[in-house]
């Protein structure tokens, strides 16, 4: 999960074959302050909608193309979406994110994180 500046907030590791939905609810159960979600399609499950509204933002997740009703989605909210998109290009900078070189889940989580944190220092750092 990423902020709206596309920072990393949240990291979870799932199985390769697991669906996005089943770890969606993990991410967003202690989600603070947020007016938006934005996901992509792989997150429309109406119970995850809900449980986005309870915390009380607005979701903007289209719905799968082969159900009946059609959800609408701001365009101009929902572009935002690419910021996700940009971290993991960002985690392909480093090459031990990248080429998986970690076989361990709890090793590759370990190297994203400090990854993801050297992402967060860039933002930081001084520049004179």
């Amino acid at each position: 999960m990423v902020d709206e500046a596309g920072l990393p907030i949240r990291l979870a590791l799932s199985p390769g074959q697991a669906s996005d939905k089943a770890t969606g609810a993990a991410l967003i159960a202690s989600l603070r302050q947020a007016r938006h979600v934005v996901a992509d399609r792989g997150y429309d499950a109406r119970a995850l909608i809900e449980q986005i509204e309870a915390a009380g933002a607005e979701a903007h997740i289209p719905t799968q193309r082969d159900r009946k009703v059609q959800r609408s989605v701001a365009r101009d909210i929902y572009r935002q979406r690419n910021l996700v998109e940009r971290y993991f290009n960002k985690l392909k900078h480093f090459r031990r994110c990248a080429t998986r070189f970690d076989k361990l889940a709890r090793n590759f989580l370990a190297a994203i994180a400090l990854a993801s944190t050297r992402l967060w220092t860039r933002v930081y750092e001084s520049t004179t």
